[in-house]
């Protein structure tokens, strides 16, 4: 079928901060989100805080079992402002010896898989999250799964992700956030990443035969929706130009205290579901590499009640084709809430 194409956009961008309420600089950027953030969870260091089984396409095309471990660490050293990992992280490091402990027991209470997601609300390769010292225990509890994927900053793909490949025997994919290529925006997320970093750690995996796959935001703070959806549909085609294998989009939530603060002043607004719809089909239409609509508290977009469960089900289901399905229709909202 045709993918609807992306109308012009025909709305300004969300309105610009008033001058020196949003600052221009890292550290005090760090401060601003850090002074607007709710409590974080209380975890045990030597368990998961997560742990469940999906299924997705490898590249092949074969549908194949995923377990999807969330890993207790210490937080991330960068401060985004669309991060809400952080409430399910701790303040200090966690003694060595933890990061195996967990990986075992929450693969204890799961069924058999073939593919392992060791997601870390952070950098795998950051030292202070998971300690370099476990990497032999944890690459013996991964070497039975066809594939090991961890999530890295382009700022961390190195030597440390090249010792942990060599102890899984090759089977490792990187997963790293793009976010957006509208420079400015990725700027003002406070990522401390440019479009070139991206693209040198990406040649650097792809140099050293390491797949790697890409997450891209669907709605972005100071955008419009057009605008937005734009963006995102660049972003896809930029990460394929870099060599992703595969490409998660993402709707941008919030929640985390600095989008809350962006919304009340009219600079953020979470995207409807057709936002990432429209990029998904995109994405798909490509045929460049597996796309992924990100389904995890997808309820929180449902404005409409009507025709929410079906659309989220061929959006599962297109994930697993990863083929463009026709679109839901509904009475209520026109399926396009």
């Amino acid at each position: 079928m045709r993918v609807r194409s992306l109308k012009e956009p025909s709305e300004s961008p969300l309105r610009d901060l008033t001058p020196g309420a949003y600052p221009a600089d890292g550290a005090g950027r760090n401060r601003w989100i850090l002074a607007r953030r709710p409590e974080r969870n209380r975890l045990d260091p030597r368990r998961a805080y997560a742990a469940l089984l999906e299924e997705e396409p490898d590249a092949s095309g074969e549908v194949v079992t995923v377990a999807v471990l969330f890993l207790t660490n210490r937080e991330c050293p960068w401060r985004c402002l669309m991060c809400d990992l952080w409430r399910n992280t701790l303040e200090d490091p966690v003694p060595p010896g933890a990061i195996p402990e967990q990986i075992r027991a929450a693969l204890a209470g799961l069924p058999p898989a073939r593919v392992l997601k060791l997601y870390n609300a952070g950098s795998f390769f950051d030292p202070r999250a998971i300690p370099p010292e476990d990497f032999e225990a944890i690459a013996a509890l991964a070497r039975p799964f066809e594939r090991v994927i961890v999530e890295a900053h382009p700022a961390l793909v190195g030597d440390a992700c090249l010792r942990f490949r060599d102890l899984v025997g090759g089977r490792l994919e990187v997963a790293m956030g793009l976010e957006t290529v509208h420079a400015e925006t990725l700027e003002r997320l406070n990522k401390r990443m440019t479009l070139a970093q991206y693209g040198a750690s990406a040649a650097f995996l792809a140099r050293e035969g390491i797949p790697h796959r890409a997450f891209v935001l669907a709605g972005l703070p100071w955008l419009g929706e057009a605008e937005g959806l734009a963006a995102a549909r660049a972003a896809i085609g930029h990460a394929f130009d870099h060599g992703a294998g595969a490409v998660s989009i993402i709707p941008t939530r919030g929640g985390n205290g600095a989008l809350d603060a962006l919304a009340a002043d009219g600079l953020f607004a979470e995207p409807r579901l057709s936002v990432l719809e429209d990029a998904h089909d995109f994405g798909l239409s490509l045929s460049r590499g597996r796309v992924f609509a990100d389904l995890w508290d997808l309820e929180r977009f449902a404005r409409c009640p009507s025709c929410f469960p079906a659309r989220r089900a061929r959006l599962a289901r297109a994930n697993r084709t990863q083929g463009i399905l026709s679109r839901v229709s509904c009475a209520a909202c026109g399926g396009d809430a």
